[in-house]
Formats: structure tokens, sequence, C-alpha cells
């Protein structure tokens, strides 16, 4: 999600770790979600855009900044952090892929407002730190996902809100502009999962990757949309949908089949992408979650994901 000036203002970043501090339980209700823990993984980490894993042993953080550029951050499974790529502006979403980690730039309120096309693709190469610029003239992109033949599909969430398609050759084509506020992005086979931030529903778009420009499904999530203000989302291993809810301060579960939903974590303030662990050290049944005030929580049902 975009860093709006008043959020921005409100936060106040530190640079102590936390180790797996605990954290307060938390509990959902509804079909499938039982019980979960919240456990505190780090802390202080500035404002988080997005996380991804590297398959390599590291959590990947976007993180920005209220003034200047902001970096790439890398968390080792102990809570201590490095920086992967640093002066990056306004970092947005991550994509893991071929033993390197894909990022947008550009991804500010300002840009999007402004039509502003200070955004590119780049990626970072994880054995050795090595950033390649793959695309650039892109305004605002935000979340991200890979679609088949070496291409991506953003997210523009301001102004001109719609879905871009970067092609191998660094190309961008916009494919629709009809689905709202758009922000985060999910894959799951040949589905396409979208969040709306700003608007006065939250909703959940599903597109076929074949046909991006052709027919969607909607789920429609309970609440008063900006009060929700849903960011980036998940698949999980039970093929469910898990969605960070920044205004909502919580992570909401939603059954893409028969779209209902449910509760799993509140008091999670500004929240604003999930992800479950992959590589060595992080638990492929948990989900972790970042937020604007620098924190990284694990969440794990108990008893284990059904």
């Amino acid at each position: 999600m975009l860093r709006a000036g008043s959020v921005a203002a409100a936060l106040v970043l530190g640079c102590a770790v936390a180790v797996s501090t605990p954290a307060a339980a938390v509990a959902g209700a509804g079909d499938g979600c039982g019980e979960w823990t919240s456990t505190l993984v780090t802390s202080g980490a500035g404002m988080l855009e997005n996380l991804e894993f590297d398959g390599a042993g590291s959590l990947v953080l976007s993180q920005s900044a209220p003034v200047g550029p902001g970096s790439l951050l890398t968390v080792a499974p102990d809570g201590s952090r490095k920086t992967l790529v640093s002066n990056v502006n306004g970092p947005g979403g991550l994509v893991a892929q071929d033993g390197a980690v894909y990022f947008t730039t550009g991804n500010s309120a300002v840009s999007g407002l402004f039509g502003i096309a200070d955004g590119t693709l780049g990626r970072v190469n994880v054995g050795d730190g090595s950033v390649t610029t793959i695309a650039d003239g892109l305004v605002m992109p935000n979340g991200l996902v890979p679609l088949d033949g070496n291409r991506f599909l953003t997210t523009r969430t301001l102004t001109k809100p719609g879905l871009t398609v970067i092609g191998s050759d660094g190309s961008a084509s916009v494919v629709r502009e009809d689905l709202g506020t758009v922000d985060g992005l999910a894959r799951s086979g040949q589905n396409i999962f979208v969040t709306t931030t700003f608007d006065l529903t939250t909703a959940i778009h599903i597109l076929n990757a074949d046909d991006l420009g052709g027919t969607v499904r909607t789920i429609a999530l309970p609440g008063f949309g900006p009060a929700n203000m849903a960011d980036d989302l998940t698949v999980g291993p039970d093929g469910a949908l898990y969605v960070a809810f920044n205004a909502g301060d919580k992570v909401v579960r939603v059954d893409p089949e028969w779209g209902t939903s449910c509760e799993i974590a509140s008091g999670l303030p500004l929240a604003s992408a999930v992800k479950f662990g992959a590589g060595p050290g992080w638990d492929p049944n948990a989900l972790y979650t970042t937020s604007f005030l620098g924190d990284v929580h694990r969440l794990d049902r108990v008893g284990g994901v059904s």
C-alpha cells in the first residue's frame, strides 16, 4: 500500500531488534479459523511495505521512510537484520524467483497522484547482491506477481488505479482500470487475486492469468472499505486467502470458493503485508506479517493449519 502523509507523520522509527518477543494471543472465529497465537520476530525495522522469503534462509523486507530513500532489508530467523539494497526509492512489491528477488520502486502517494513515472522493476541477486533494472518509466507500481513468459503484473492504486503488465523486454502496458483502488496481488495457479484499498466496499477480485482483461469474480468483505484499507494478501497452504487490513489493524482469512471470511488476528497496528514462511528456518505453516510501524510478527494456528 502507499504511504500516506498522515500515516507517515505518526510513525517513530527505531532500529532495535527484538527477537521472538511474546505478543498477546489472538483468536479468530468462523469457518477454518480457530485460535492463532502471535510472536514478535523483529521490531524497529522502519516503515515496512512488503515481505518475501528468498528461499535461502532470509526474509526480505521493503522498507520505506517518511522522508528520503528506503531500502531492502533481510531478516534472519533469529530476528537479526542486514541491508540488502540501499537507497531504494519507494520500494513496493517483492517476488522471489530463480535465485533473485524482484522488487518495484516508485510506490509513493505523490507519484500516484501526479502520474510521475519514476517507478521501476528491479532484480537483486540473492547470492552476490548485484542489482539489475528490468523496467523503468512505471507509475506507482505497488503489488507484484509473476506471470508466464518472464512477465510481471503490478498495481497502481491512485488517480488512475489499474493493472499493468511488465513484459520480458521491459515494456509496460495497462490491461484494465475498472477494478477500483487496486493494491495487493497474489497468485495461485491461474487465479490472480487483487485487493482494493479505498473503495467504500473492500473487495477481492479474482482474474484469470491467461485473460486479465476478461471476466472477474468479486468477493465483498465485511466492514467499511476505508476503515479496513485492505493491503497485501497471500494464499495459504490451505488454499485460503489471508489479507492484511492496514487501517483495521488485523489479518482476515477468506475462503476464495465460498467468499466467507473471519478475523484470525487483531491488535496488529498498520498491518501491511502477509506471507507464509519458506526456506531454511522459516515455518511454512506460520504466517508472517509486516507493519508500517516496523514490526514483523509470526502467527501460528493452534493445532496447525487446516
